[in-house]
C-alpha cells in the first residue's frame, strides 16, 4: 500500500516538473507593427523579431500615419513602425537594440534605422548576395533630435 501511494507521488511530481518550468518562463515582450500588407522586407524583419524571441502583432494598414502619431520625424521613417514597451521603433532596427533599449529606458521617443538600408535586419536575405551596407540605429529624443545609438558594419 505504501509502495503505490509512493509510486503515486513520484509520478504526480514528474508530471508536475514540465508544468512547473512554464510557469517561471518569462512572457515574450510584444512588439506591435505598423506595415504595408505586401512589403516583403516587413515581414522578414517581423521574422526577425520573432526568431529573436519577441510576440509580435502586424496590422497591415500602412505606417506612415502610426509614425506620425508616436512623434517620428518623416526625414527619419522607414517603411514600418512599431512601438514596444511605450517606445516607436522605426524601420529596420536590429532586435538587440530593442532589448537594450527596453533595458536602458532612455527619455526618448524611440529608435530608428531611416530608409531601408541593405544588410540590416530584414534587408539582408538571399536577393541582397551578402551585401551589407554600413548603417546606424538612431535614438530619437523627445524633441525629435536623433543620435547615434549603435553603428554596423562600419570599416
Amino acid at each position: 500500500m505504501k509502495t503505490d501511494t509512493t509510486r503515486r507521488a513520484l509520478l504526480l511530481a514528474a508530471a508536475a516538473l514540465p508544468l512547473a518550468g512554464l510557469a517561471q518562463a518569462p512572457a515574450k515582450v510584444l512588439v506591435e507593427v505598423w506595415k504595408d500588407p505586401s512589403c516583403g522586407c516587413c515581414h522578414d524583419w517581423v521574422k526577425h523579431l520573432q526568431d529573436s524571441g519577441f510576440a509580435v502583432k502586424v496590422n497591415d494598414t500602412g505606417n506612415n500615419a502610426m509614425r506620425a502619431k508616436l512623434g517620428i520625424p518623416a526625414k527619419l521613417g522607414s517603411c514600418h513602425t512599431a512601438l514596444v514597451g511605450g517606445y516607436a521603433v522605426e524601420g529596420h532596427v536590429p532586435a538587440q537594440d530593442i532589448r537594450r533599449l527596453l533595458k536602458e529606458k532612455p527619455r526618448a521617443l524611440g529608435l530608428t534605422v531611416p530608409g531601408m538600408v541593405v544588410g540590416s535586419p530584414g534587408m539582408d536575405g538571399p536577393a541582397y548576395n551578402g551585401r551589407r551596407d554600413p548603417y546606424d540605429v538612431l535614438l530619437v529624443g523627445k524633441d525629435g533630435e536623433s543620435r547615434v545609438y549603435a553603428s554596423y558594419n562600419k570599416s
